[in-house]
């Protein structure tokens, strides 16, 4: 079990799930089955991808059902790549108690395997350039930790997790500060050597002021190509490179050929379609 599954972030947030699922039990359920119903329940892929949340399946389940009642077993480990009709997983279990997370299960699995089905498809668009394929924090309240697994799962890389990681100058903390150049130098003496500063640009002339303040990353923001080209030129390796804004999957080859070292891209996790996956249950006799 990856050790970040076992933090009280997570913990939270499988129990905010029940509350807000079940806050006073199943009522479906209650009346018809009794404790000492089994069931096996199989966990089958509907579309072709990668799949990803089968740990926090797990961990769903035995957040109302002891270890000792259930058993869990996977046919795939987080960031395979599945088919339709593949099996993931099979589970024992109670049936009532299979019921009561069904749905949750299946809520972070589908949409996890979605984040991740889409970040290996950027990833592929890249492959054979240095470049690396980032998340932003543009995530569903409550689920930045899963969202940002299901992105490794998809092969891509974690940008920041949250505002106290690094800093980030984007254009308002720049109007604010009165340019780069003052927006740079007024957080700097504050900072501990390890903590990164990457400025947001959108010309080329903001690009030097950047360089000129010493930032760690320069990111170029809703610039075309040609620019993008002349800006990692001009930066010829004295910071990194990171290109964002409106990165589709059409244009990435185009834009990691340029040299640029990251692309951002908000759409792994603001506007992910759901993995089909289903969950057939069946009664043991």
């Amino acid at each position: 079990m990856t050790d970040i599954y076992n933090s009280e972030e997570f913990a939270t947030l499988i129990e905010l799930a029940y509350r807000e699922d079940a806050p006073t039990g199943d009522l479906s359920t209650r009346y018809i089955l009794s404790e000492s119903n089994r069931a096996i329940a199989t966990l089958i892929a509907k579309d072709n991808g990668i799949v990803s949340g089968l740990e926090v399946a797990y961990m769903v389940l035995n957040w109302c059902t002891p270890e000792e009642e259930f058993t869990f077993s996977p046919q795939y480990e987080d960031g395979d790549e599945v088919r339709k009709g593949d099996i993931l997983a099979t589970i024992e279990a109670p049936y009532a108690e299979l019921l009561r997370a069904e749905r949750i299960m299946l809520n972070f699995l589908q949409r996890m395997s979605g984040i991740a089905t889409y970040t290996h498809q950027c990833v592929q668009c890249v492959a054979g350039t240095k470049t690396q394929i980032l998340d932003t924090r543009k995530t569903a309240p409550g689920h930045r930790l899963t969202d940002k697994i299901a992105v490794r799962h998809g092969g891509g890389t974690n940008h920041r997790a949250s505002l106290s990681d690094m800093v980030m100058l984007k254009d308002n903390h720049i109007a604010m500060a009165g340019g780069i150049i003052p927006a740079v130098e007024a957080v700097r003496p504050h900072l501990p050597i390890s903590i990164l500063i990457e400025v947001e640009t959108s010309t080329l002339e903001e690009v030097q002021d950047a360089l000129d303040a010493g930032a760690d990353i320069i990111m170029l923001d809703n610039m075309d190509t040609e620019t993008m080209r002349r800006a990692v030129e001009l930066i010829d390796g004295q910071a990194k490179v990171e290109a964002s804004g409106n990165m589709t999957a059409e244009r990435l080859a185009a834009v990691a050929a340029v040299g640029v070292d990251y692309i951002s891209i908000g759409a792994l996790t603001h506007s992910v379609r759901a993995f089909d996956i289903s969950m057939k249950i069946k009664p043991i006799q």
